[in-house]
């Protein structure tokens, strides 16, 4: 069995965001349960544990030595690698750090990366075994190389989808899409309902055309900025029956 759970699920500004006062931003001071962190993640399988970046910046402390077998990178940000700044100082063992090929990486990370391993580079529809686990990484709309992961259980049946950050799919990433029976499928949405698509990350609208046609059980949203957040304060009851909004902790 497949389990994946939400680290964090909001943009680079987070929410709350620093000095503003709108009314998600005022919630989440109140009420930690709306707090967002930087969108990350954590899939476990028959004793396999892999983060899905490292945005986080207290890595270290979540996780004891040896409690995680490496890091699936989906592009390399600030806000989802930032996190492997601290990591790499660690010592007495190696952290595989798996991701797009990008050559410009995040920050000197490659040029002294320590105890993460950065040495091998994912391809598109690639697919590699983790301990009972197939992942297949796949091309997503970004501004930096991104993959997203699909994470499916050796044997079949059905899979997970993780898609962030991106605005709807590639062709290529579509067409593989399309072909799976799909349980839980998480995907960016920053923005509320807009009239304009937006340049690199989903809207709501664009979220949801992005699924049509799919066979998903379970929309989950993350990457949530602050705007949606008031958006779905007044008009939540307005999203489809199987797309929910990721929480930081969360499970599926």
């Amino acid at each position: 069995m497949i389990r994946l759970g939400l680290l964090g699920t909001g943009n680079s500004g987070q929410v709350p965001v620093y000095n503003c006062g709108c009314a998600a931003c005022e919630r989440a001071r109140l009420q930690p349960q709306f707090r967002r962190g930087p969108t990350c993640a954590v899939v476990e399988c028959d004793g396999q544990r892999w983060l899905i970046d490292a945005g986080l910046m207290d890595l270290a402390d979540r996780f004891e030595p040896g409690s995680i077998q490496g890091i699936l990178q989906t592009h390399y940000h600030a806000d989802h690698a930032q996190g492997l700044l601290h990591w790499r100082w660690g010592r007495g063992m190696r952290m595989p750090v798996l991701g797009p090929p990008d050559k410009e990486g995040f920050a000197d990370l490659f040029k002294h990366s320590g105890m993460l391993d950065f040495s091998r580079a994912l391809a598109a529809f690639d697919s590699f075994d983790l301990g009972a686990m197939r992942v297949t990484p796949v091309p997503l709309t970004h501004s930096k190389p991104t993959f997203g992961y699909i994470f499916t259980p050796i044997g079949g049946g059905q899979c997970i989808a993780y898609l962030t950050d991106t605005v709807g799919f590639p062709d290529a990433t579509r067409r593989f899409l399309e072909r799976l029976d799909i349980q839980t499928l998480v995907l960016d949405c920053s923005f509320p309902p807009s009239a304009e698509t937006p340049r690199n990350h989903n809207d709501l609208n664009s979220a949801l055309a992005s699924v049509d046609g799919l066979a998903v059980d379970r929309l989950v949203l993350t990457h949530v900025g602050h705007e949606l957040d008031c958006w779905l304060m007044q008009y939540g009851d307005a999203l489809p029956f199987h797309a929910v909004i990721g929480r930081d902790g969360a499970w599926f």
